[in-house]
């Protein structure tokens, strides 16, 4: 197309503008001189050769007259390059060609109204917002809750992804759901801004040989209530488009927000950094490549199968097929599906969700009737947006796996449970304890019903014993140091019991509240073992030590009563009768040790019960304490592990 130079399309230009009113014409490129550099104005030439740029406005057409190298001097200030004069080799207008090869587009009076920017009326009743099902939000707020409750374990950065998603859901969701936002990505030279214009019937988007040729995104819409959208995309007014008037496209592809992205592969960096934004952002994605770089290894590697799961909302297109000879067009199709299988992409083929792939030519327009076709049923069924948050959550989720999934039975069994407290009342000496409190049932016992001359000698032999005989094999700090040592060796073997199979994230919970429960519990297990061990004095006495002590006293008495007997007939006082005094002496000293010995008998079992009963009271103590400082704590973060693993359960769909 050639520029504007007469009067009569001035003219025509400015009552276009002015028959428009909110629809007038604002013809943003970037980086064209001929169309007046960067601020998006359209400069036309006057009758008399004097240049002159054209502004439009609502209802109205502004001219201000200017110079090109003015124009051009602008342009460059606003991107921040050097300017050249226009003497010099590089000046466009002498030239005839662009200024900076950057977006760039020339327009004839014509299509201007055709490629004007999208201005809603004041009257144009507001889009309705999208709405996600039950499913899909269901989904959302098990994310938003497994987000919340793992802030205090996991950091930032492992869930910034399932932040950013859930922001970007609730973003769209205030938006337009009847609206899809496409985007068209693809490499240098592929002929994406081609397939853009041929797409809205009109050159919008500059095509060329000089690379890049798309610096910015540029949008086109097919119908009124996306500005939000496209504002949301970043993309200024000036850089939208609206697509040639025809009532079959328009019915067709309504709703339709067409984005033309820079290449994903070019030179600047500021380039790449528009694509990956804008393609975290829409809706669908067009990807389009060419026979000679369909195989190219970033396209594959850094967009196509990290996006594998995205397949539902992706089309894959073959450009230049018209350069392809007889049926090397098919087969380079059946080697991209190939490599798209490689990459985990889903084709939609048979009926099967999937990425959408096709061939055609932008140039020569074969296939872009099935493009279309598929475009407008895509558009039609308003379910992108959600199908796109749900690819999201489920790469986000995908994502975090590794920190909530794992293949192994977690947790704490009763076997961990009571091997801890067995452990503890082992520090304690529980064991011992009891032992020793069934021995003093016992040695209670023979005091009490032991014959007077056996506790006389007992009581005599206590006394010549040694002081130092009695003293433990240990002193007392050995025995500390050893109870403190089984006390942390307890809570390291639970800790590891504990955290077994959990992800790194919350084993590392496990361990650091098993640690800090176990400082001072040696302590307070040592406080428990006074309070809850033997009672100060002597065991209790069972109701037949009466008895027995009567029985014993009776057995004193009948060996007093025959040695006196046998005295007072020694001496002459009594009469001689050897049998009675001997038979009363043989009973009694028979007969203390036979009761002796049968109470020792029954004290057995009550001295048993004595000692297991301050046995249980000590393990009670020391899992009690435990179970307080230790286990609760352990016990509270695999109750947490669990609740986020129901609601990442919840989250991937199961």
């Amino acid at each position: 197309m050639t520029a504007v130079t007469d009067q009569d399309h001035t003219e025509q230009a400015r009552d276009a503008g002015s028959e428009n009113g909110e629809g007038s014409v604002e013809e943003p490129v970037e980086g064209d001189a001929d169309m007046g550099g960067k601020d998006g104005h359209t400069r036309v030439e006057s009758a008399q050769g004097g240049p002159a740029r054209a502004e439009a406005g609502p209802g109205r057409m502004r001219e201000e007259a200017a110079g090109p190298g003015r124009a051009r001097e602008e342009a460059a200030h606003a991107r921040g390059e050097a300017v050249e004069t226009p003497d010099g080799p590089g000046d466009a207008d002498s030239a005839g060609g662009w200024d900076d090869g950057l977006i760039a587009r020339r327009v004839t009076a014509e299509t201007e109204q055709a490629a004007a920017v999208e201005v809603r009326g004041p009257n144009a009743p507001p889009a309705a917002p999208l709405a996600y099902d039950a499913p899909l939000r269901s989904r959302l707020d098990a994310l938003r809750e497994l987000v919340g409750l793992s802030r205090a374990r996991l950091d930032s950065r492992t869930l910034a992804e399932a932040g950013q998603v859930l922001d970007e859901a609730a973003a769209r969701r205030r938006l337009s759901g009847q609206h899809t936002v496409v985007a068209i990505a693809g490499a240098t030279g592929s002929g994406k801004s081609q397939l853009f214009n041929t797409l809205a019937g009109v050159a919008i988007s500059e095509t060329g040989v000089r690379r890049p040729t798309t610096a910015a995104p540029i949008a086109c819409s097919w119908s009124d209530g996306s500005a939000s959208l496209i504002e949301r995309l970043g993309i200024p007014p000036r850089l939208r488009r609206r697509p040639l008037q025809s009532a079959e496209a328009e019915a067709q592809l309504r709703g339709l927000v067409l984005i033309d992205l820079p290449d994903h592969d070019s030179a600047a960096v500021q380039h790449r950094e528009h694509v990956d934004r804008i393609l975290a952002l829409v809706d669908a994605v067009i990807w389009v490549v060419d026979p000679e770089k369909y195989a190219d290894a970033m396209l594959h590697e850094r967009y196509l199968r990290p996006m594998a799961g995205h397949a539902e909302v992706m089309f894959v297109v073959l450009n230049q097929v018209d350069r392809l000879p007889g049926e090397a067009a098919e087969q380079v199709l059946d080697d991209l599906r190939r490599l798209l299988d490689e990459d985990g992409i889903a084709l939609g083929e048979y009926g099967e969700p999937g990425a959408t792939v096709l061939a055609l030519s932008a140039l020569t327009g074969d296939g872009i009737g099935e493009l279309r076709e598929a475009l407008g049923q895509f558009v039609a069924e308003r379910g992108a947006p959600a199908r796109r948050i749900a690819a999201d959550v489920d790469a986000a989720a995908w994502r975090l796996r590794p920190v909530y999934a794992t293949g192994r039975r977690t947790g704490l069994s009763e076997e961990a449970r009571d091997d801890f407290a067995a452990r503890l009342a082992d520090a304690v000496g529980a064991t011992a304890a009891g032992e020793a409190a069934e021995r003093a049932w016992l040695r209670n016992a023979n005091r009490a019903c032991g014959t007077p001359w056996l506790r006389l000698w007992r009581w005599y032999q206590d006394r010549r014993e040694p002081a130092t005989g009695r003293l433990p094999l240990r002193a007392l700090p050995d025995e500390e140091a050893t109870a403190r040592q089984r006390v942390e060796q307890a809570v390291r073997t639970l800790a590891d019991r504990a955290s077994a199979g959990l992800p790194a994230p919350w084993a590392q919970a496990v361990r650091e509240a098993a640690v800090r429960g176990s400082q001072g519990l040696p302590e307070a297990l040592d406080q428990l073992t006074a309070r809850a061990g033997l009672p100060p004095g002597r065991p209790p006495r069972p109701g037949w030590w009466p008895v027995a002590v009567l029985a014993q006293a009776s057995m004193t008495l009948l060996q007093i009563a025959g040695g006196l007997w046998l005295v007072g007939q020694i001496v002459g006082v009594m009469a001689p009768n050897l049998g009675v005094p001997v038979l009363l002496m043989v009973a009694g000293i028979v007969g203390g040790p036979l009761v002796e010995w049968s109470c020792r008998m029954a004290a057995r079992g009550p001295a048993r019960r004595y000692g297991v009963e301050a046995e249980r009271r000590l393990r009670e103590a020391a899992s009690g304490c435990g179970r307080a400082r230790v286990l609760d704590p352990v016990a509270a973060e695999l109750l947490r592990y669990r609740e986020v693993r129901e609601q990442y359960s919840r989250v991937v769909g199961v």
